[in-house]
């Protein structure tokens, strides 16, 4: 059954209409009041607005690429700074023909909306591998492996090397003891270091979680091997083997510094967002983009032929 408005109700349909009708008038006026001089210089604006908005998109991602792959902290945030820098352009001439196509064709505002949503996707993807790619965890973690790591193992290795070699003219099996034991640490704690630089480039936790279990086994066989050369009298050498493990203590902790920054991975996270979801979001903007440009070119203009392409 349907209900018949009221008297309220038909004066409030009629206002609605009147007031639509006005805006719609006051946009044929508009456009009708242009002549065509005035139509083509305003599609050549939008178009060079577009082609605007391309370059900077072109540029604010070239500049992220480069935040990227930056081997600097400096150059990660100088090049961060300029895809922030394009994009704010970006953002600021998208809504400028927002505004120029305020009571445009609707082929053209729906394109112009197609663009909008892709680039709204774009800044969120961006956002998330610009605040990655600044922090450099996995480039300072291969930092501190291959220098502070690698000289106190140096140290250590060093110190087994005099332990050993004080016994190599002995024949006992004490001395041979002496040397299996300090040998065996030197080789366990080299394997340590070697596990570092793949887990520094490993994307997977559980790749990381088998590496750092092998870490530890080889870091228990090192403990157990400097403890039972200490307690032989026989070791002598009492001042290298205290330098041995002062080096591999100060080694352990800047390994823990490694495997901390190591899974923090933002250079591999922001690398892999780079290749993956910024491309698919880059290229949906500028698809929008070139679709939005072909509308406005076809836009018809009296006397103007249209743009056959």
């Amino acid at each position: 059954m349907s209900v018949k408005p009221g008297p309220t109700g038909l004066i409030w349909m009629a206002m609605g209409a009147v007031v639509q009708l006005a805006v719609m008038l006051g946009v044929l006026h508009f456009r009708t009041e242009q002549g065509p001089a005035e139509q083509l210089a305003g599609r050549a604006r939008r178009l060079a607005l577009v082609g605007q908005m391309r370059a900077a998109l072109d540029s604010s991602a070239e500049a992220e690429k480069s935040a990227v792959m930056a081997t600097s902290d400096q150059d990660s945030r100088r090049f961060a700074a300029q895809s922030q820098s394009a994009a704010a352009t970006l953002e600021r001439q998208h809504q400028e023909l927002r505004g120029l196509l305020a009571s445009g064709p609707k082929s053209e505002t729906d394109r112009l909306e197609q663009f909008t949503l892709a680039l709204a996707a774009l800044q969120r993807v961006d956002k998330e591998v610009l605040d990655l790619a600044v922090l450099n965890t996995n480039l300072k973690a291969a930092r501190l492996d291959f220098g502070p790591a690698a000289a106190a193992l140096k140290g250590m290795d060093a110190a087994l090397a005099r332990v050993a070699a004080a016994h190599g003219d002995d024949a006992s099996s004490q001395a041979r003891r002496i040397i299996l034991l300090a040998s065996d640490a030197r080789i366990r704690a080299w394997r340590i270091q070697a596990l570092l630089p793949p887990h520094i480039a490993e994307q997977s936790p559980r790749k990381m979680d088998e590496l750092e279990a092998a870490m530890a086994a080889e870091d228990r066989g090192v403990r157990e091997d400097l403890e039972s050369l200490a307690a032989l009298r026989e070791a002598g050498g009492k001042p290298d083997l205290e330098a041995a493990a002062s080096f591999y203590s100060r080694f352990s902790g800047v390994k823990a510094r490694v495997l901390e920054l190591s899974r923090a991975n933002t250079n591999v996270r922001s690398l892999a967002i780079s290749l993956n979801q910024k491309r698919k979001a880059l290229s949906a903007c500028q698809e929008a983009l070139s679709a939005l440009e072909e509308a406005i070119a076809r836009e018809p203009i009296a006397a103007v032929p249209v743009n056959p392409r």
